[in-house]
Order: C-alpha cells, then sequence, then structure tokens
C-alpha cells in the first residue's frame, strides 16, 4: 500500500515511523538565508537517512532568468523531477536545516505542477536532531528516472504585470512575507541592486509570525494572524523578497483550510529592481 500524506505538514515522529515506506522520497531543501550565504548549515552536510538534495537554486529555478528562484517550465520541472528519481506514484516528505524556511518552496512548486502527495517537515533537521533520529552523511548519487509527469496549475502563480493589476482591485489581498523592517523599510535591502519599500496597498504579515520554534503555529493562532491581515476574506496574493518565505505564508494558509490563493513569483527582487514600477515606504 502506498504511503500519502492529508496535511500539508507532517511530524518527525510520522516521518521516522515511515521512513522505510517503499514510495515515500525524502528531499532535502536547504538553501542559505537571504543575506547569510556563507553561514554554516547544521552540522557538517549531514541528511536525514536516505534524503535526496533539491537544489533550489541551480537545477529547479530557471538559470537564465534576471531574478532569483525564478520558476521552471512544466518541460523543464517535470525532467529535472524524474532525475530525481520521483515518480507519479511517489510520496514526498521535505525539509530544510533552518527549521522551516525553503522547504515550503519545495512543496508549493510540486503543487504547482499538479503533484499534492507532498508534506513539509514540521521543526525540520533541528527537530529530526534533537529527537536523535538517524542521520547521515550527505552523498551525491544518481537515482532511477522516474515517470512523474507535471500538470502545470497557472492559477496558483502571478507574474509582475498581474500584480500591477491587482494593486487596484477590490478583491485581492496583496501580503509580503518580509520582516517589517524591509517593507517599511528602515534597513536596506539584503540585494543591493534593489529599491527599499513595498508594493502599494500591500499589507506586511512576516512570515516569521507564523511559526514558533521553528514549528508552524497551530490552525487557531494562524487563523487569526490571516484574518487580521485580510478582514474581508480576499484571495491573498503573497509575495516576498524572491518567492521562497512567500511559501510560508502559503503553507500556512492551506493548514487552515485556506486555498484561495496566488503566489508573485518575482516578489520584491524584480519588483524593486524595476524602477518603472511603483513603490510605497510607509
Amino acid at each position: 500500500m502506498n504511503l500519502k500524506v492529508t496535511t500539508p505538514v507532517v511530524s518527525v515522529a510520522w516521518l521516522k515511523e515511515n521512513l522505510e515506506a517503499e514510495n515515500l522520497i525524502v528531499l532535502d531543501g536547504t538553501i542559505p538565508k537571504v543575506g547569510k550565504q556563507k553561514e554554516n548549515l547544521i552540522v557538517e552536510k549531514q541528511q536525514i537517512k536516505g534524503a535526496r538534495f533539491f537544489d533550489i537554486k541551480k537545477v529547479f529555478s530557471d538559470q537564465k532568468a534576471t531574478y532569483p528562484n525564478t520558476i521552471l517550465s512544466a518541460e523543464a520541472f517535470q525532467e529535472k523531477a524524474q532525475d530525481l528519481g520521483i515518480n507519479k506514484d511517489s510520496c514526498i516528505v521535505v525539509y530544510d536545516t533552518h527549521g522551516i524556511y525553503s522547504a515550503p518552496r519545495v512543496w508549493w512548486l510540486f503543487k504547482t505542477f499538479g503533484f499534492t502527495n507532498i508534506a513539509v517537515l514540521n521543526g525540520g533537521f533541528p527537530e529530526w536532531i534533537a529527537k536523535g533520529y538517524p542521520v547521515e552523511k550527505s552523498s551525491k548519487e544518481l537515482y532511477k528516472k522516474g515517470d512523474f509527469v507535471s500538470n502545470y496549475q497557472s492559477e496558483r502563480v502571478c507574474f509582475t504585470d498581474d500584480v500591477l493589476q491587482f494593486i487596484n482591485e477590490k478583491d485581492k489581498c496583496l501580503t509580503d512575507a518580509r520582516a517589517k523592517s524591509r517593507f517599511y523599510p528602515t534597513e536596506p535591502e539584503p540585494r543591493p541592486e534593489v529599491r527599499s519599500g513595498h508594493i502599494p496597498s500591500s499589507k506586511n504579515l512576516p512570515y516569521t509570525i507564523l511559526q514558533e520554534n521553528g514549528k508552524m503555529k497551530d490552525e487557531e493562532e494562524l487563523i487569526k494572524l490571516f484574518s487580521d491581515v485580510n478582514t474581508e476574506n480576499k484571495q491573498f496574493v503573497f509575495s516576498c523578497g524572491s518567492g521562497v518565505t512567500a511559501c510560508i505564508l502559503a503553507l500556512g494558509l492551506e493548514l487552515t483550510g485556506n486555498t484561495n490563493y496566488i503566489l508573485y513569483d518575482g516578489s520584491w527582487s524584480e519588483w524593486g529592481r524595476r524602477s518603472e514600477l511603483p513603490i510605497e515606504i510607509e
């Protein structure tokens, strides 16, 4: 019987219990936090036993794009997922070494390409280590090519021209996952070529507020956080610095049972760099 996930996140205890499931694939989706590219990630590049590295930056982003973390075409994503040995009937659990930071980007990408049997590991690698569960040294491997098939869900993602229209649409709630100090701003952007400020009419919901001790907050707390930002139950349009932490907002919203959102893939790294686009600083 193939393993299936029924919630957007799973616990480390659940993963430990199911680690030997035949169709389970564990992905390490770690990237360095923005502005901290040289920081040491946890414990000499160890990984959860049997994990495969999902390279967001160098493999699963368009290398020819102007802006970081740009989504691949459906064909390219399918080919690279197959190269990781992922099949149509796989069950994926993705984690990162920060707790929950970049793993939701992997989760969102798979869902955007039509794959739903995937969950984020709540607490990530730090929680796994804290429980004393099995780890191993990271290694590069070649995998038997999978039969994963992309089914691009275009309604899950939007681009700059769309957002420019959304600014004046009353049924959209533009919501930015960056820190308050970058949103207003009281500190400079980590990318020197990018202006400071935020998209006009957008609201600030820092992704860190959705978490506690490296885990997502419970459903009741998340419902309140989202309803405080979006009092009229509009469709959320999530953005962040470069399309990564906006996916944490997407994960949090889905944990409340709400899927009424789209994600701005270019996010502030594109908007802030394009001088013809309007910005606000207050």
